[in-house]
């Protein structure tokens, strides 16, 4: 039997092992025998699947191909989800949409300009590139499986193809066909899947620039996605050498943290219990992760949607979250300042007046 053959017969018996084991394959998971698809770990890994299945992770990018779907979401002036190939995002903060050519949606159905990113926290529309031809080129942190080569399912605005849209569990512990198989066959191991705690696997696209310390800065605030830029560039030095999953779950949303502060961090939340800021349910986050990074919405001029990773507070009143580099590049300074970590609940107060308060603030 030639090589080629007994390919396609291994393929053919791993898929009915999982079909008959209840795994059911998905059409992309067909096509590429090394993945088997995230409903194949649901049997031994329940609590894991729903907590990632909450998490975002795999609505990152969304297929609809011209189907209505179940769950709800306003649409660009003039469009239909029958002119809808993909959704970007579309969870927690906000939605992007694709049309059946593979290109984001900047303008209105007849092509002018118009604001097509739709915000769920606040309500609101924003402009995204409005007017540009805008492909779709995400897919390498936004879908599992990912390669830059060609075109996903001929549509010439999607850059590259992928195994599956999303972030699916074998876009971190590699494709798992051969781990599926060795455990529907009663043998409970690890074996042929990896497991990665590494602070790089999540910065792999939780960056922006590269898994470097240069925190990318817009307008004063942090850009999005970059929370390992954001550790590793941190002035806090010891916040820069720690892995995500020792706050973090890496199957749950990031709202959700694993362990307290105080169990690193005794003395200090011993000091502040001691202040008026537990009474007015001010907790350590808001002080050192405050909202300095900016995803989908601009709540003031301190304050953004996404807690920064940066830790460290300056309490400099002169000191500022970002800076302009000579060629007028904005960056993070790798500190939070006074003005994000104290005025966005103290708006009426100055930088210099909370300098007051915030020097030796955990040693009172």
């Amino acid at each position: 039997m030639n090589t080629s053959r007994l390919f396609v017969l291994n393929v053919l018996l791993l898929c009915g092992l999982l079909l008959s084991a209840g795994f059911p394959l998905s059409a992309e998971a067909v096509g590429a025998p090394d993945y088997a698809g995230s409903q194949s770990c649901i049997s031994c890994h329940q609590k894991e699947y729903n907590q990632w299945h909450s998490s975002g992770h795999p609505f990152k990018l969304r297929k609809i191909d011209g189907r209505e779907p179940e769950w709800q979401a306003p649409l660009p002036p003039g469009w239909a989800w029958s002119d809808i190939s993909y959704t970007i995002g579309g969870t927690h903060k906000k939605i992007r949409f694709i049309d059946q050519d593979g290109f984001i949606i900047t303008t209105n159905k007849k092509g002018e300009k118009a604001p097509t990113q739709f915000n769920f926290e606040d309500g609101t529309w924003s402009n995204y590139h409005p007017g540009e031809k805008k492909p779709y080129n995400c897919g390498r942190c936004h879908t599992t499986g990912y390669s830059k080569e060609g075109f996903q399912e001929g549509r010439p605005g999607l850059i590259g193809t992928w195994v599956f849209p999303g972030i699916q569990c074998e876009e971190c512990h590699g494709p798992a066909a051969e781990h599926v198989a060795l455990n529907i066959k009663g043998k409970e191991t690890k074996e042929g899947v990896k497991v990665d705690k590494s602070a790089e696997l999540c910065g792999k696209c939780h960056n922006r620039g590269g898994l470097n310390g240069k925190i990318m800065a817009s307008k004063g605030l942090i850009r999005h996605h970059e929370q390992y830029n954001e550790l590793k560039g941190s002035r806090n030095k010891e916040k820069a050498k720690m892995e995500c999953i020792e706050c973090h779950n890496p199957h749950q949303s990031a709202r959700h943290i694993v362990v307290d502060c105080a169990s690193c961090h005794a003395e200090e939340a011993e000091s502040l219990e001691k202040t008026p800021m537990p009474h007015q349910t001010v907790v350590c986050i808001d002080c050192h992760m405050p909202l300095g990074t900016k995803s989908a919405t601009k709540y003031d001029d301190y304050s953004g949607d996404i807690r920064t990773h940066v830790f460290a507070i300056s309490v400099d009143p002169k000191a500022k979250l970002t800076y302009k580099d000579a060629k007028g590049k904005e960056w993070g300074t790798g500190y939070v300042t006074l003005e994000v970590a104290c005025l966005h609940c103290h708006k009426s107060r100055s930088a210099n007046w909370a300098a007051k308060y915030a020097k030796g603030f955990h040693k009172k």
